[in-house]
């Protein structure tokens, strides 16, 4: 069912996790579009749905080669170990490059949407009275979500249920953002920022022998948090893709169309030229996280000075991140000739 992969093909794997990881984390970028970008969407939505009751009879009755063969869990587990390293590294590096040169990234991930919408585009053929009018329908919903305004932090349990389920469109949707609707939601610092952040400290105490978090209640409430969001996360998860894994079997022409309009419509999200609004403090200032972070309330664009020398540069780095999907493109299409 699957092409046989050679060591370099899972080392680009891990890799591919990491940046799908990257992604997710960003507001305004879709992991689901490294994964349809990078050709292995499909092959990732199929064996998200092979998480089903059939695979916990396997597990349970001991038959674990078939168990990972049905799922196909080196795909999975290469891919998820990817997205998990990057939390802890590549995700760290990327919030100090958007603290640091914010534009620069911002245009780069545009770059790469345009190329990637070049890259799925180019292909799909089949348009026609059903893929069109889809296709508008995804590019309004796409445009739309960018300028709704954010809700109000919420730690209800049963809301943070629903943020993971919510948030994991970013994996098995590309074009929709898992990291700007927690911003939509009100959520983000708590459950991408706070949180991680809360895991991290207390690996990093684990590891030292401490364990004194488990008298700090503040820590031991946000990972509870944390947990419920998880689970969540892989709810949702399992459920897209069973859902999505029907659409691409019965109707992949109109779903391709819905997503290539999604992608699109993600491209104002993506604008590098926006200022960021931060949450203000009722008693004057900038509102901060537990980690002494501003708080991204939403975006204000605006169109760049031509004049201005770093407006070039960010040009520069769109055309890189366009030059990056052309590489991705060249070399899946050097990879199919070969096998």
């Amino acid at each position: 069912m699957h092409q046989p992969r050679t060591f370099l093909d899972n080392f680009f794997l891990v890799i591919k996790g990491l940046c799908m990881g990257a992604a997710n984390k960003v507001p305004g970028v879709s992991g689901g579009i490294v994964a349809f970008v990078a050709g292995f969407y499909e092959e990732f939505i199929y064996s998200l749905q092979k998480l089903n009751s059939k695979a916990l009879k396997l597990l349970f009755n001991g038959r674990f080669k078939s168990f990972f063969q049905y799922t196909n869990a080196r795909f999975l587990g290469l891919l998820i170990f990817g997205m998990l390293v990057s939390y802890f590294s590549v995700s760290r590096i990327l919030d100090y490059f958007l603290e640091h040169n914010e534009l620069f990234v911002w245009a780069t991930f545009f770059g790469m949407v345009i190329g990637s919408i070049y890259h799925i585009g180019k292909d799909f053929t089949p348009w026609n009275k059903r893929t069109i009018p889809a296709g508008l329908i995804g590019l309004i919903i796409g445009v739309s979500i960018s300028f709704l305004s954010p809700a109000r932090e919420n730690d209800n349990l049963f809301f943070i249920f629903f943020c993971g389920i919510i948030s994991v469109s970013g994996m098995t949707l590309p074009g929709l953002s898992g990291s700007f609707i927690l911003i939509l939601l009100g959520n983000y610092v708590l459950l991408l920022v706070d949180s991680v952040n809360a895991l991290y400290d207390t690996f990093s105490e684990l590891f030292s022998g401490d364990f004194s978090f488990v008298n700090n209640p503040e820590r031991i409430q946000i990972l509870k948090i944390l947990g419920v969001f998880t689970l969540g996360s892989m709810t949702g998860l399992v459920t897209f893709s069973h859902l999505l894994s029907y659409l691409l079997k019965h109707f992949k022409a109109t779903t391709t169309a819905v997503l290539l309009g999604f992608i699109t419509g993600s491209l104002g999200v993506l604008w590098p030229w926006k200022r960021t609004i931060f949450k203000l403090n009722p008693n004057g200032g900038t509102l901060l996280d537990s980690n002494g972070n501003k708080i991204i309330l939403n975006y204000r664009r605006y169109f760049p000075d031509m004049a201005d020398a770093e407006t070039w540069w960010a040009i520069l780095f769109i055309l890189m991140g366009i030059l990056v999907l052309l590489i991705l493109d060249w070399y899946g299409n050097n990879r199919q000739k070969n096998v």
